[in-house]
């Protein structure tokens, strides 16, 4: 981290004086791109054109504060989006400054500052007003100061409130209806009480990322689930808590979701990979992305006759109400027959040289060069003096014998089966 030789105190003026110089970033890139800086009567750090992009990332530069409002409306009038992670910035104070003097910000990212504990006055917030997407990672923000501030966003999408430690949600008494994506990951919330309150703050939320939150249950009637968030289309549980199939099946009463992602959570460690994605396929009817994959038609369709003979066994009184509804559609099937698809290891073959035939076993994953140094004692002949053909018994003599002419040819490739032959033509001198 840089640091001002001023006891620490380090300007968005100066990180931007610097970084962009003409000596650091000589070029400019594309017309109009920059903003020429007129020396002031105190003399501006910069008096050559600095080629500022719209897109300005000052991450880890170990800015302080604001510097002269003045410079700072001067350098970024055109900024439209703005990284400030890993900073810092302690003072909501100093943010507001640097706010004020770009007025067509849509994108902040004050990730990583230390703002635990700061606050701001809601008449100062609307600095805050254009943004459309704010990110408050690891800032520790209270949730007292996410009110303030969504209070004042009235066009606010995007908000990112990871690894802030939060236990409890605090509820807003103004409701932030323009919010679409709420990013919450790795957090501390536990209970449905406590996530349930998103619901009631961001009533238009359309993805909810809760991952690696230790999210226990969906505890709610299923009749009053539709309440919470109507208009949810995506849901990321991946490494939460969830230990119960009702809880999955919960998730059917969300009217509009379509997407959900459940990675890593107990309920699912005891299955195979593919029997997690067929239970869950046939417990979500509604979902048509699971995990990032599309769920197509005919996938489902396998998934819903796989989670009915998985519940042959199962006792009536603990049967799924899911099974029930599936058994209406296809019927009481029956359990497939047991088939083995792993592939072959190996084959037996005949093998013919001349007037002689002999019966032989075959590895399928050795090579020609090994085959043939496995053919010398039944043949008495060396490798270096063989011609080996593979023969395909099915298609008999209908097709020409195959010659074995590459030594690294895996045999597995020919596709050989029991029965086949090889035969062996000693070479000419």
């Amino acid at each position: 981290m840089q640091q001002s030789e001023n006891g620490g105190r380090r300007t968005l003026v100066e990180v931007i004086s610097e970084k962009y110089s003409t000596e650091n970033f000589p070029y400019c890139r594309g017309p109009g791109v920059g903003v020429v800086v007129r020396s002031s009567p105190q003399g501006s750090p910069v008096k050559n054109r600095l080629n500022l992009p719209s897109v300005l990332v000052l991450d880890g530069c170990g800015i302080t504060e604001a510097g002269d409002e003045e410079e700072v409306a001067t350098f970024c009038a055109h900024v439209v989006e703005l990284d400030l992670s890993h900073n810092q910035l302690r003072d909501w104070g100093e943010i507001t400054k640097i706010l004020s003097n770009i007025p067509h910000l849509d994108f902040l990212n004050l990730s990583m500052n230390p703002l635990r504990g700061a606050s701001l006055e809601p008449s100062a917030a609307e600095a805050f007003s254009g943004l459309r997407r704010l990110v408050l990672n690891n800032t520790h923000v209270s949730w007292d100061m996410v009110h303030t501030l969504t209070g004042e966003i009235p066009e606010l999408e995007e908000l990112f409130l990871s690894l802030n430690e939060y236990e409890r949600v605090s509820v807003s008494p103004i409701p932030c209806s323009s919010l679409r994506l709420l990013h919450i990951t790795d957090n501390l919330l536990q209970d449905w009480a406590e996530v349930r309150k998103l619901g009631l703050m961001f009533p238009g939320l359309d993805s909810l990322i809760l991952a690696n939150n230790s999210l226990t249950s969906i505890d709610e009637p299923q009749d009053a689930l539709h309440t919470v968030f109507p208009k949810l289309h995506s849901i990321n549980l991946h490494n939460s808590a969830l230990s119960r199939w009702e809880d999955i099946e919960k998730l059917n009463c969300f009217p509009k979701l379509k997407e959900v992602r459940l990675m890593g959570i107990p309920l699912l460690q005891q299955y195979t990979e593919q029997e997690r994605r067929c239970l869950i396929v046939a417990q979500l009817p509604g979902v048509s992305v699971l995990n990032g994959s599309i769920v197509t038609e005919g996938e489902r369709e396998d998934a819903e006759r796989f989670f009915i003979r998985y519940h042959l066994d199962c006792p009536e009184q603990e049967l799924p109400q899911r099974y029930h509804s599936l058994v209406e559609r296809y019927g009481r099937l029956e359990p497939l027959a047991d088939v083995d698809l792993r592939p072959q290891r190996s084959v037996r073959v005949e093998v013919r040289c001349g007037d002689k035939v002999e019966g032989l076993k075959l590895r399928l994953e050795q090579t020609v060069a090994e085959l043939k140094k496995q053919l010398r004692p039944v043949v008495q002949l060396p490798p270096s003096r063989m011609r080996v053909f593979y023969i395909d018994r099915q298609l008999g003599y209908a097709r020409s014998p195959q010659e074995l002419l590459y030594g690294s040819l895996a045999l597995h490739s020919l596709r050989i089966r029991d029965g086949d032959e090889i035969l062996v033509v000693p070479k000419n001198n």
